[in-house]
């Protein structure tokens, strides 16, 4: 109860504050319960990617990790975009640096580079287009038959592959949450749970995706839970979204593949540290002018699709 008390003041003061500062709180699906609970809008990457070109807001608390605050002050350069905690950042962006991305692009001479949203936006200006979770399958599949570099998840990259059957180049880098996940995690859960089906998001291994029963994005998972037969649903993603669907689907039941898949980072930011950033305007995240109009036009054609 005291817990319950201390947020019902916290979130009070939050809303009061973000109603004089003209602000809006765009919140990732793999934050804490009680801060996507604050969200005027919860979603995965494209969907917080398209809020953030739309909402026209003086200021953008962005509840998710660096890389996304980026990708809102690309798209919203007149807003002021707060990140309630500027160490939460995404190991994954950290993998490719636009210095290693200009020399692999030196080696492979007009190789067209396709950047999933988890990078930096000085590595989305050294690319021709972006893409999430979501939309790889269509971003890649848009490209014809361009020799492609896939940047910097070589996990999504391979499942792209798989649905194209074409080759590309992948980068190395992977999501260090989704590889916590195991093949052998699903397949004990639907042996708890027979009949279960089992949904996993694109950034796992190969060998968790070849097992589960549909390959989603946060946002699809949303969308197929809401119309599924299944009474249970296996979920092998960031534990953060569970939050959501067991919220928007009443009586059916929603089990993580693992409780490992943690992502401290996205944990961080707590309703302190919103309050915080609403009351100093701290931390702001801006993208100089240069990079942001080389990275602007990789979004944008990510988001013309």
């Amino acid at each position: 109860m005291p817990n319950q008390n201390k947020n019902s003041e916290l979130v009070e003061k939050i809303l009061s504050l973000k109603e004089k500062r003209k602000a809006v709180i765009l919140t990732h699906n793999y934050q804490r319960p009680e801060v996507q609970d604050i969200g005027d809008f919860v979603g995965d990457s494209l969907e917080l990617s398209r809020k953030a070109a739309e909402v026209n807001a003086p200021v953008i608390v962005f509840c998710g990790v660096h890389f996304m605050a980026e990708t809102a002050s690309i798209l919203s350069p007149d807003s002021v975009v707060l990140l309630p905690d500027v160490e939460s950042g995404c190991p994954m962006a950290d993998m490719i640096t636009v210095e290693q991305l200009i020399a692999k692009k030196k080696e492979l001479p007009g190789v067209r580079v396709v950047c999933y949203v988890n990078s930096s936006a000085a590595v989305k200006a050294e690319s021709d287009i972006c893409c999430t979770s979501a939309n790889a399958v269509n971003v890649v599949r848009s490209m014809g038959e361009s020799k492609i570099l896939f940047i910097p998840d070589q996990y999504l990259g391979y499942y792209v592959t798989t649905r194209l059957r074409r080759d590309m180049y992948l980068w190395p880098g992977f999501c260090p949450t989704h590889v916590k996940i195991q093949a052998q995690d699903i397949i004990d859960q639907k042996k708890r749970y027979p009949g279960a089906v089992a949904l996993a998001h694109p950034e796992c291994r190969p060998e968790v995706t070849a097992v589960a029963d549909e390959v989603l994005s946060t946002g699809g998972m949303l969308r197929y839970a809401r119309t599924a037969q299944a009474e249970v649903m296996i979920i092998a993603t960031e534990t953060g979204i569970l939050h959501r669907l067991k919220k928007e689907n009443f009586g059916k039941t929603f089990v993580p593949a693992t409780a490992k898949a943690v992502c401290p980072n996205m944990k961080r930011i707590t309703l302190e540290k919103v309050l915080w950033a609403l009351e100093e305007m701290k931390t702001e995240v801006k993208v100089p002018i240069d990079v942001r109009k080389r990275a602007i036009s990789a979004v944008d054609r990510m988001l013309s699709l």
